[in-house]
């Protein structure tokens, strides 16, 4: 069974990819601060199916000087790590004049720099074993812009231009690096959308609705698999076609 680390597993759409790795026959780690009552719920499913393929790992990603020994503490628990999956993200909305740089700061430090360093301490391994995935969780507010997320969205796309350039540097070792970028999806974030923006945005849309946490998912179970070993250093839109 292969070892599969989330961030920001505990919810929404880290628990629905989480939820599907370990459905998939990966050992799926969700990281987050807490253990919250959908996770639980969520690993005692998967346990009664598939016993062992869904696990709980408390960590604060914004402690980046302790990244490198929780994951040295994983890899002694549970063995070799075969795919990450940065998802864990924070979002502040607000017009970039008015945001304290303290906002600023966290944005940056959860959402930029607590992946590079955690990937920086996995694919290391990775490129020892010889094989291994990175997923990087980017937005289409990387490529769109959105009003009022300006940081939010800069700190994203900074994951982009991360992931093609560390997939040009691992290439050769067998690990390949790749980003999803979903739009709008239907997460509890959403369901307290407005009916006359959540309208809105499914006109916007190509296919006239939403994405869902599942399509993400299969993006994600897709990059992680033999099918997608030839494909590094690209992005997934799953946005119902509102960038089309």
């Amino acid at each position: 069974m292969r070892n599969v680390i989330v961030t920001g597993g505990s919810r929404g759409l880290g628990l629905g990819i989480a939820r599907k790795l370990a459905a998939s026959g990966y050992r799926a780690i969700a990281v987050a601060r807490t253990r919250r009552d959908e996770l639980v719920q969520a690993i005692e499913e998967a346990e009664r199916g598939q016993p062992g393929s869904f696990q709980f790992a408390p960590f604060d990603l914004a402690d980046i000087e302790g990244l490198p020994d929780f994951i040295s503490k994983m890899r002694r628990d549970i063995g070799p790590i075969y795919g990450l999956v940065n998802n864990a993200g924070i979002s502040f909305e607000g017009m970039l004049a008015l945001m304290p740089t303290s906002q600023i700061e966290q944005l940056v430090r959860v959402n930029m720099l607590s992946p590079i360093v955690l990937t920086r301490s996995v694919v290391r391994t990775m490129m020892a074993e010889g094989e291994g995935r990175v997923v990087n969780i980017a937005s289409i507010t990387a490529f769109t812009g959105y009003s009022g997320l300006s940081v939010y969205s800069a700190t994203k796309a900074s994951l982009v231009g991360f992931s093609r350039s560390l997939a040009r540097e691992v290439g050769r070792t067998g690990v390949t690096v790749n980003s999803v970028a979903p739009g709008f999806v239907e997460t509890d974030l959403t369901a307290g959308l407005r009916d006359e923006q959540r309208q809105k945005i499914q006109r916007r849309s190509a296919l006239r609705r939403l994405a869902s946490v599942d399509d993400v998912a299969n993006a994600v179970e897709f990059l992680l698999s033999e099918k997608a070993r030839n494909i590094t250093g690209t992005v997934i839109t799953v946005d119902a076609g509102s960038t089309a």
